[in-house]
């Protein structure tokens, strides 16, 4: 799950990886709660990642990580 703006996504993104900008994340707990477990979070650096996990979880999302930057997901998967 891809947390970065739109713009952001567009230019470069895991491939399947969908994209819920972080300043939407707080309306769209419901939608993260119907994802199949585990949900990976990533953003540019982690931080973002990070904050949109703290709110998933603080509203009861369990089984969500925090992936950390595009580059550490991509260097995971390779």
């Amino acid at each position: 799950m891809d947390v970065r703006s739109q713009w952001e996504y567009e230019t470069n993104h895991i491939p399947g990886a969908k994209n819920i900008p972080l300043e939407e994340v707080p309306y769209k707990v419901e939608e993260f709660m119907s994802f199949k477990s585990p949900v990976v979070l990533y953003c540019r650096s982690g931080n973002r990642s990070g904050m949109a996990v703290s709110i998933l979880k603080q509203n009861g999302v369990v089984n969500v990580y925090n992936g950390g930057g595009l580059g550490d997901v991509q260097f995971l998967l390779n």
